[in-house]
């Protein structure tokens, strides 16, 4: 099911997820997935909205579904093995995003597999919780394994010690920031894009939707934060290996194709704006959002030389 999988880590723990209503039957072929339009969406969210306010989901396209909160996405993809999951949401994030696949007609115990854009709360904080009632494993990178696996921060993140510790998973399958991962027919190609945090990556997959004509397919980028914050009196220029990794990283993000970009902060991309027009396809470029990411990086390493 997985390709070029290192290692198997297990850990225990977590606290039970908080109860939901009784999941609905799963759907039959002819079932139609309960989703509202993208406009609506725009409509509902705001642009730089509350991270846990809640909102319906909405196709993306093809079998891509945005199931997170006005503030922070969570995307669902439906395979032929069940759903791929990336990111949970804060705690309380997650539980609207369960809810929403319950809404969907679906199964959130059909979940076989999690990824992630990076490991800070905010985008994994309902991450043990998720694993609990689904006992999906979640992929990572080195940088990141040990974070999931404790709660605790990479101390080579710029944001190390700025949050409380997050409940540990249960259940890590590491992998290398340049292998493929390979679920239920879908391939899922992480891209190393540190910076934001250590263990941050870029996801990239092909998703197709029948259509008038015949099946279009279009590649969509789950592409990261890499926005240049941290704690107070960390300095990007004086770690000049991590610097440079993060620029190694927005380039990567630059040349990859991009039919249709989402982002973990649904506003880094213009995302409710673009969900107006009825598509996420269009309006920002991954070219465009790693340069938005550069002058950020630049901006930050000037004021950082004018301290």
């Amino acid at each position: 099911m997985f390709a070029s999988i290192a290692a198997l880590i297990i850990t225990s723990g977590a606290a039970p997820f908080p109860s939901l209503e009784a999941p609905p039957p799963p759907p039959q072929p002819s079932t139609r997935i309960s989703t509202i339009e993208p406009e609506e969406w725009a409509r509902i969210c705001k642009p730089w909205d509350n991270w846990d306010k809640p909102a319906p989901p909405f196709r993306v396209h093809g079998d891509t579904y945005y199931i997170g909160t006005c503030g922070i996405s969570v995307l669902l993809v439906r395979t032929g093995d069940g759903f791929v999951l990336l990111d949970t949401g804060t705690e309380n994030g997650a539980i609207e995003a369960m809810r929403n696949i319950n809404s969907m007609n679906l199964l959130y115990r059909g979940i076989g597999l999690i990824l992630y854009s990076h490991e800070h709360f905010d985008h994994v904080g309902g991450l043990s919780s998720v694993q609990s009632m689904t006992k999906a494993p979640v992929v990572a990178v080195p940088n990141a394994t040990t974070v999931f696996l404790t709660g605790k921060d990479n101390p080579n993140d710029p944001q190390a010690g700025m949050h409380a510790p997050m409940k540990p998973a249960k259940n890590v399958i590491e992998i290398s920031a340049d292998a493929p991962v390979h679920f239920g027919g879908i391939q899922f190609i992480p891209i190393s894009t540190p910076g934001h945090s250590p263990g941050a990556l870029t996801w990239q997959w092909e998703s197709c939707q029948m259509k008038v004509g015949g099946e279009v397919c279009k590649t969509i980028v789950y592409a990261d934060s890499l926005s240049p914050i941290s704690r107070d009196g960390y300095k990007f220029s004086d770690h000049t290996e991590y610097l440079a990794r993060y620029r190694a990283g927005i380039e990567r993000l630059r040349g990859l194709k991009c039919d249709i970009l989402l982002t973990p902060h649904p506003s880094h991309s213009r995302m409710v704006k673009r969900a107006a027009t009825g598509t996420l396809e269009g309006g920002m470029s991954c070219a465009e959002y790693a340069d938005s990411k550069t002058r950020a990086l630049d901006d930050r390493l000037a004021k950082e030389e004018a301290e």
